[in-house]
């Protein structure tokens, strides 16, 4: 195996493995929030609105991705 080959194989490797622990970290984050307590919270705080959105930043495919990884 040629030097580059290991090299972009270990690099890769190393990618792999920052996505998995990356996930890990975001669902031990995250806290669940059963349907039950998600009732709750909407009906003390209400639901959110369009309008709230460009006040948010959406991190779903951050998360859902590996693009950051590359």
């Amino acid at each position: 195996m040629e030097k580059q080959e290991l090299k972009a194989l270990i690099k890769e490797t190393v990618r792999e493995v920052i996505y998995e622990e990356r996930h890990n970290l975001c669902q031990i984050l995250i806290p669940y929030v059963s349907d039950e307590e998600q009732r709750e919270l909407e009906a003390e705080f209400g639901k959110p609105t369009t309008e709230d959105d460009e006040e948010l930043t959406d991190l779903t495919d951050w998360v859902k991705s590996d693009a950051i990884a590359h």
